[in-house]
């Protein structure tokens, strides 16, 4: 039998995404593209290889999600010090339209969590910190 607290963490995983891709969808956005311009504009810059070890996704989906961003306006890309390499960072557009993206994840986030004390999302984050494969 499937264990039940897994099963819960894969339905409001899934949950989840579908409520942020609500949020997004003024946006035309998905959550999947949020969490890389959201990443990289924590970091200013970034190259490929750093996006996807950051994300933990795989690095075929990251250069789809990228290219896809770019080609939308999101993102620009420019060579590395290696022709393989790209580094990646937000366009003019994406940096005039993140805080209010930014604000709009935030008000989400809030009505998400409103439930929970500021103890109860400590403990939870504590908790889910434990779950590990090693």
């Amino acid at each position: 039998m499937t264990n039940p607290l897994i099963h819960e963490l894969f339905q409001k995983t899934r949950y989840l995404s579908y409520e942020v891709n609500k949020t997004l969808k003024d946006y035309n956005l998905y959550s999947s593209q949020w969490s890389v311009l959201n990443c990289v504009y924590r970091h200013n810059e970034m190259t490929l290889t750093q996006i996807w070890k950051y994300l933990n996704v795989e690095a075929p989906t990251i250069t789809r999600t990228v290219n896809r961003l770019a080609v939308l306006g999101w993102l620009d890309i420019k060579a590395g010090k290696d022709r393989r390499e790209k580094i990646v960072k937000l366009s003019t557009k994406a940096l005039e339209t993140f805080p209010t993206i930014e604000n709009s994840m935030n008000v989400f986030e809030n009505e998400m969590i409103s439930a929970l004390s500021k103890e109860d999302q400590q403990l939870l984050m504590e908790l889910l910190k434990k779950i590990n494969k090693e």
